[in-house]
């Protein structure tokens, strides 16, 4: 009898076409995965676009498809695995390690700069580097643009020239995105491109200083990794023929430098699977490029397109709703996220008469959930900006709630807050001389020594009605602090409520906070908030109690979570919360130019990011999410002035949401 033996096809890659016998491998990974995450997990040859929603396993998946390769014999330090922080990269090989062995831990993972430095290390002569180049971190690179600053006696001139963060910031920028410093400038600092000569000449400066003197920034390391790559020597050809396999977490979150050197990387073995999701694209205002995602089909031809839909963290509930916010997206990859999970309560949307009572009902809220079982650490409250938080840390603060807050500052932290706050600290305790140094300190000419000389002086005298601290400690300071001594004897002698009293020194602040801060406009709406709560009022001791907020002093790492006393509560801007999740999320201030911001409102591309940005919040929520907002928002400007709820809220159909109108209790 003839036995026929039918060869089969085997690609470039050494691996057999046909699909593999399953009962060959260690792990039974189609008992392990979902459908979805098994196909991503077996793939090996050829491009992939892995759409992961929120919540449906990404990370395992990974973790899955580097034990798979490894099982199929592929040389671990040909795959090469680019995240975004180490800690991600050392989590998925320690994982995988122990799904399979220690092999999996053999893998070249790394964040992109990571990579790029070995990289450019080992093939420096080919590139035209010293192999010992130094790296400058943030704060050299900073330390150098102040060098150049000084030397170009920038600090001389008649109008305030922004300082080395900004400039640093703006050429950073320029690199990651392409963008022209011209364009930049008109669209993140328009109060400085007027500058935009000098800022070219700094760019310049700050290029061949670090060129003469072999310096490396961080934006340097993708640069010259991306040149490499793209010149096709024949060491970036020998460096590419040992990449057999790459991976790349949080796709959508690159740049675009980052995305030339995933396309560059590619370009022999063509093998590379990228995991991401459009709908959590929110950090352009890091440099991050939403097309990247959309366009990687086209710029790999033939790529195939996975989609995670399976959640693991939301009620259905939930899921309706959030599925129900993105898909008015104008550009995304279509998909719904669906789970098996039993269903829970409807999510809820809150309109409330003011701010302060949107506070009070998330303290109510929140005490109700802790009766209910819930610990404080599985309850969050997320908000589009820092400052959306206040009026809430104010009332947590009274009801004894304990909380952690990420992103931003808290209240008291934020610098411009306490420059304003200690105008009237002053006026409240003429003996608070951390306050009067620190508002001397804002006035021009007036540097720590002469402060100090100065405190001593007030020192000597009693700042009441009748003494006047300008004429008595003698003529030398007139000049600079006439005007000040006015403003806070007026502060302490007039206006007997706190909002009267906030609003005449911020008149007088005014002038110092441009010239202090070179974001002053970002800022401004932090001050307006500050104005708001100075509403709430009628004493200023009482004012100034709630306003000195004591901040929890331990790290989160500190807390245990079986230790009741030792919950807190989570405070978060919604880009601080992205990656993580809570049996419970309020997501506050759900207001028509809040949330979206009425900074959004030119360009579809950002109104599009804001809508992502309430899809990442909502995705949040495991068992309940609620949604307020405050229907009257009083403006200092306009007094009190009607809002109307957020466009991503509005029109919610009673079969996604339930709508709660809160009352006050007589």
């Amino acid at each position: 009898m003839t036995k026929k033996y039918v060869l089969k096809k085997i690609n470039k890659t050494g691996l057999l076409t046909e699909n593999a016998d399953e009962a060959r491998f260690q792990i039974s990974y189609r008992s392990q995965l979902n459908d979805a995450q098994f196909e991503a997990a077996t793939a090996a040859e050829g491009a992939y676009l892995v759409i992961a929603g929120a919540g449906t396993g990404k990370t395992r998946t990974l973790v899955y498809r580097v034990a798979r390769l490894v099982e199929m014999g592929i040389d671990p330090k040909s795959i090469l695995l680019l995240t975004f922080t180490r800690k991600a990269a050392r989590e998925m090989m320690n994982r995988a390690a122990l799904l399979l062995d220690n092999r999996c831990s053999k893998i070249n993972g790394g964040t992109f700069h990571s990579f790029a430095n070995l990289t450019l290390r080992k093939y420096a002569k080919a590139i035209g580097l010293e192999s010992a180049f130094t790296i400058l971190d943030q704060g050299d690179s900073e330390d150098v643009i102040n060098l150049i600053r000084g030397q170009l006696n920038l600090g001389e001139m008649k109008k305030r020239f922004p300082n080395k963060k900004t400039i640093l910031k703006v050429l950073s920028l320029h690199v990651n995105t392409g963008d022209s410093i011209e364009d930049i400038l008109n669209d993140e600092y328009p109060h400085y491109s007027q500058y935009l000569d000098k800022f070219l000449e700094i760019n310049n400066l700050y290029e061949n200083y670090k060129k003469k003197n072999s310096l490396l920034d961080y934006d340097d390391l993708l640069v010259y990794l991306k040149k490499f790559l793209w010149e096709k020597s024949a060491a970036a050809k020998s460096l590419l023929s040992t990449i057999r396999f790459i991976m790349v977490d949080e796709y959508q979150d690159t740049n675009n430098l980052q995305a030339d050197i995933v396309r560059g990387l590619a370009q022999i073995n063509n093998n590379v699977m990228v995991v991401g999701d459009d709908s959590q694209s929110i950090y352009s205002f890091r440099g991050a490029d939403f097309k990247n995602i959309m366009d990687f089909p086209s710029l790999f031809p033939g790529a195939k397109l996975i989609k995670l839909e399976e959640n693991y963290r939301s009620t259905p509930e939930i899921l309706n709703l959030t599925n129900h916010i993105i898909a008015h997206a104008i550009e995304k990859y279509p998909k719904y996220l669906y789970t098996r999970r039993e269903n829970g309560e409807l999510p809820a949307i809150i309109s409330a008469t003011t701010e302060n009572m949107q506070s009070k009902f998330i303290v109510d809220r929140i005490l109700e959930l802790r009766e209910e079982g819930v610990p404080l650490n599985e309850i969050a409250v997320l908000f589009r900006s820092s400052y959306f938080s206040f009026d809430l840390e104010i009332e947590l603060n009274k009801a004894n709630l304990p909380f952690i807050k990420f992103g931003g500052m808290k209240f008291i932290e934020a610098s411009h807050v306490k420059d304003l706050l200690a105008f009237l600290r002053i006026a409240a305790n003429p003996k608070d001389f951390v306050s009067w140094y620190r508002v001397l300190l804002l006035h021009e000419g007036i540097g720590p020594k002469k402060a100090q000389q100065i405190l001593d002086e007030i020192s000597l005298f009693r700042f009441s009605r009748e003494a006047k601290p300008e004429e008595e400690i003698g003529k030398k300071y007139n000049d600079r602090i006439y005007n000040l001594f006015k403003l806070l004897n007026e502060l302490y002698t007039k206006h007997p409520l706190p909002y009267e009293k906030a609003e005449i020194a911020m008149e007088y602040y005014e002038q110092l906070f441009v010239q202090k801060y070179d974001d002053f406009h970002k800022r401004r709406k932090d001050l307006e908030i500050f104005m708001n709560i100075s509403q709430n009022y009628k004493s200023m001791d009482s004012f100034l109690s709630d306003m000195a907020l004591e901040p929890p002093s331990d790290s989160v790492i500190d807390i245990e979570g079986t230790d009741k006393e030792k919950e807190f509560l989570t405070l978060s801007t919604i880009h601080s919360a992205k990656g993580l999740e809570w049996h419970s999320v309020f997501i506050i201030h759900a207001v028509e130019g809040f949330f979206p911001s009425s900074q959004s409102f030119n360009k579809t591309e950002t109104i599009e990011e804001e809508r992502r940005l309430m899809y990442v919040a909502s995705t949040r929520a495991k068992q309940n999410l609620y949604i307020s907002y405050p229907m009257n928002i009083f403006d200092r400007y306009q007094g009190v002035t009607y809002s109307k709820p957020s466009r991503f809220i509005d029109n919610i159909t009673e079969d996604l949401a339930e709508e709660w109108l809160l009352e006050d209790e007589y």
